[in-house]
């Protein structure tokens, strides 16, 4: 759902071009200063049918359209339409949504019978849950909970890194160096010392692969002896998985890692061989994708063993027969853009024209976090640490807060999250711990003290929020206009963080509401005030911090009220 304003100005420039009001929707933009407008319409993309200047197009139209009860000016600049809205009507129409929709602001039905499908943090099994995993599993949750909010069913689905030859390489190392029966006492650590050890003699004895190999194809195979050793290192870490992503307060509508569609290859295969798309090379089954710029997407290799590559085939094939889905969503590093561009090529080739659905939500690294030996971080430890720093903070500025230990865990927690959220998803970026926990800067914890303190002005005011009898004409200061219009903008931030892919759209919307809101607070009183613009300000700031709380919701970050 649009917002009036928005709506009202699609509409009028709408009559007056051959643009829809849904495309005029998409090209509407802030200007970079009030004074410039509230909002902006560029006439470029009119430019090429009307066969005229931009700038002259915007002109013509500021001309034509008229003041209405929205819209208080509209004037051309350069090759810009603007338009200055009615500051009264604003502050009504946008606090009175706010109010009525409460917890509902910013979501929408626009996704009402659709679903999409997101495949993300999908840590590999017998390996520790690291601080690279953080990326995905924090983007995938945001992504998730935006697409919920505009109302579409959701699937999201943790495609376990739980099969392939490097289960063969950890059962041969235990059979080497482990003591006694393989049980569910040993540590994902102890899993992770095994790994490294038997790769290490691999560099120097290649025998040792043929080993590893030859325990694969046993499990593979169904051998109980394999299958039961691996279960009990699926079943170790998924223990130390899910102490994560309490923590993290995230769930998943589906677990169901690679072994799952073990079963299922051996028809995918077929479907490839029936259709012409495979071919042998060196003993391996390939599908030759040279025609599009891209090697051989391997399909099996000579030793007739599995790849991950023909379990994503797989796993496409099954996600679309029992979700038949309109969107699926890999949230996946910027490493495996290749695989994902060969996986889509082949589904295309396979004749699927749901191929074209699915998307590669790719992401940069993250730097910063590394051992000199080069060791796994285990993102565990970086939340507890967090958690710890947060409460240090909580008791240097309010050692009397009751609930130190849930606030703490709340901010830092958080601060890990946001640190995330708050940029391009594209980028790398640097995790730098005096950046992610200070509460001055664009963080998490700012975010969370921003609508803690409006949550203090309500506990101050100590009377009731009220709309009716609101005079929204006390709303009318340049800081007190900003902070609404940024509090009105916050719905179309939310759908296009899922028209992008882009959970940061959100976060940079929170960040100005919150930038906006402390500048409001500085320059202008509420309580202690005369009683009309006390009643008009205190319904401003208990709409902030629902929109506050709405859109840390959305990240994946709690609200506390007090810190």
């Amino acid at each position: 759902m649009s917002d009036a304003f928005v709506t009202a100005i699609a509409n009028v420039v709408s009559a007056q071009t051959d643009l829809s009001p849904a495309e005029v929707e998409e090209l509407i933009e802030t200007p970079p200063s009030s004074e410039m407008g509230d909002y902006a319409v560029p006439c470029f993309a009119l430019a090429r049918k009307w066969r005229k200047p931009p700038a002259a197009i915007a002109a013509e139209l500021a001309a034509k359209i008229a003041p209405s009860e929205y819209l208080a000016k509209v004037e051309n600049a350069g090759p810009y339409l603007n338009f200055f809205v009615n500051k009264r009507c604003l502050a009504e129409e946008t606090l009175k949504r706010v109010a009525t929709e409460g917890a509902r602001y910013g979501t929408s039905n626009v996704g009402a019978g659709k679903t999409v499908v997101i495949d993300f943090s999908h840590p590999n099994i017998a390996k520790p849950f690291g601080i690279h995993h953080l990326r995905s599993t924090v983007i995938g949750n945001a992504l998730r909970n935006v697409y919920r909010a505009l109302g579409y069913h959701v699937v999201g689905i943790n495609h376990l890194g739980d099969w392939g030859t490097q289960f063969g390489k950890l059962l041969a190392a235990w059979q080497r160096w482990g003591t006694g029966e393989l049980t569910e006492d040993i540590s994902v650590a102890t899993l992770l010392q095994l790994y490294v050890r038997i790769h290490d003699e691999i560099e120097n004895d290649p025998a040792v692969e043929e080993e590893a190999r030859a325990w694969f194809r046993r499990l593979e195979q169904g051998d109980p002896e394999a299958r039961r050793m691996w279960e009990v290192c699926r079943n170790v870490s998924l223990k130390e998985f899910n102490r994560v992503y309490e923590m993290l307060g995230i769930t998943f509508e589906s677990v169901a890692g690679e072994s799952f569609y073990q079963d299922k290859i051996h028809d995918t295969l077929q479907r490839l061989q029936d259709k012409g798309l495979t071919t042998v090379s060196e003993g391996a089954t390939i599908v030759d994708l040279k025609p599009w710029g891209m090697p051989p997407f391997i399909a099996r290799r000579r030793d007739d063993a599995s790849l991950y590559a023909t379990r994503d085939l797989a796993a496409a094939e099954y996600r679309w027969s029992t979700y038949h889905f309109d969107k699926m969503l890999y949230v996946v590093d910027v490493a495996q853009s290749l695989h994902f561009q060969q996986l889509f090529k082949v589904l295309e080739l396979m004749g699927y024209e749901w191929h074209a659905r699915c998307a590669h939500v790719v992401f940069g690294r993250m730097l910063g976090l590394s051992t000199r030996e080069g060791k796994v971080i285990f993102l565990e430890d970086v939340l507890n640490h967090s958690i710890e720093l947060a409460r240090k903070m909580v008791e240097e500025k309010n050692p009397d807060l009751p609930n130190k230990d849930e606030v703490a865990q709340q901010v830092g927690i958080g601060a890990v999250i946001f640190a995330d959220l708050k940029r391009g998803r594209i980028k790398d970026y640097v995790f730098d711990w005096e950046e992610v926990l200070n509460p001055f800067g664009d963080t998490g914890p700012y975010l969370q003290y921003t609508h803690a303190r409006f949550c203090s002005i309500l506990r101050k005011a100590a009377q009731p929020v009220v709309m009716g009898g609101v005079d929204y004409a006390r709303l009318s200061e340049a800081e007190t206009v900003a902070l609404i219009k940024a509090i009105a903008a916050f719905p179309r931030a939310v759908q296009q963080a899922a028209r992008d892919y882009e959970p940061s759209i959100v976060s940079r919307a929170l960040l100005d509401i919150a930038d906006k809101a402390n500048k409001f607070y500085e320059k202008h009183q509420v309580i202690g005030v005369e009683e009309t613009t006390f009643h008009a300000r205190l319904l401003l700031v208990d709409c902030t911090r629902q929109v506050l709380a709405n859109g840390l919701r959305l990240l994946g970050i709690a609200a506390p009220e007090e810190m």
